[in-house]
């Protein structure tokens, strides 16, 4: 049976939920969890992946560590460089710390950021087995990074604060922890129209990474909110719901009318910097 959630359901209680649902994941293997929404679970018995995209090609990339939990290929488009110092945010098991590492070097510094003790436990199990010192795994919520402020030259994140009831706190962090002049990169799925109330509302929904996105012009007026210049959408794919999942939470009038509507869920990868006194490195005014 479905869990409902409702707006009577706290920011702590849809952490808890998260919390719940991504320990469940990290017990099982790649496959399983790419059979269902997000890796959330109980989607879909016949679907391989309806958000994350393949990895494989990318150097750094550690089979043992990618769950098939994204919905882009942020560390690709983040622009690292030599000696940087990464933050990736909601790390996971660590596939896009040690992709990030890959291009950082020997010389640089990669941190990931995780509120479930079980996935920095296996993060932490890989990157000892990898044999990788300058790659360190941290237990906290990103809206209240364990990082000092001026940090990071770069933040990556891959299908994640769509998970944080409080995006805003998020941004906010992620001006406080990069460097003055340094760059976020982020995969995240947003909205253009309205979600059916069944989708809305239910738990399974929220934890695979659908009933917590918010429009794609309200996610991005909260990175200029906060600050940040030179805001780029770098990659944009809609995300297509299989109606096998679809019939889960709608009747088939419902689900005829959502696919035929011009409401529509998408990931997006979005480049923004955090000002320096210079230009931004994209050139121009910002």
């Amino acid at each position: 049976m479905n869990t409902a959630i409702s707006a009577l359901t706290s920011d702590e209680q849809l952490k808890s939920l998260v919390r719940e649902k991504y320990r469940e994941i990290v017990k099982q293997d790649r496959d399983t969890n790419a059979s269902s929404c997000c890796g959330a679970g109980g989607c879909s018995t016949e679907v391989t992946t309806i958000m994350s995209e393949d990895y494989t090609s990318l150097e750094g990339y550690e089979p043992g560590a990618d769950l098939g939990l994204g919905c882009g290929l942020p560390t690709q488009f983040a622009i690292i460089k030599p000696g940087d110092t990464v933050i990736d945010l909601g790390s996971g098991a660590g596939n896009d710390c040690f992709i990030a590492r890959a291009a950082t070097g020997a010389s640089g510094k990669v941190i990931g950021i995780d509120f479930t003790e079980e996935m920095i436990e296996k993060a932490r199990a890989n990157a000892a087995r990898l044999g990788f010192n300058n790659v360190e795994f941290r237990l906290g919520d990103i809206e209240h990074m364990p990082v000092g402020p001026s940090r990071a030259d770069v933040i990556v994140s891959n299908c994640v604060l769509n998970l944080v009831p409080n995006k805003n706190a998020v941004f906010a962090e992620i001006f406080r922890v990069l460097k003055p002049g340094g760059h976020f990169s982020i995969s995240d799925v947003v909205l253009a129209g309205n979600l059916p109330q069944a989708l809305q509302t239910d738990a399974e929904m929220y934890a695979g990474c659908v009933a917590g996105a918010i429009q794609k012009e309200e996610y991005l007026q909260l990175i200029q909110n906060n600050g940040f210049q030179c805001i780029w959408v770098q990659k944009e794919k809609p995300i297509v719901i299989p109606r096998d999942i679809l019939r889960n939470y709608l009747s088939k009038e419902e689900t005829a009318r959502f696919g035929s509507s011009e409401s529509g869920i998408f990931s997006i990868t979005v480049y923004a910097e955090k000002p320096a006194a210079a230009l931004c490195a994209c050139g121009g005014e910002c």
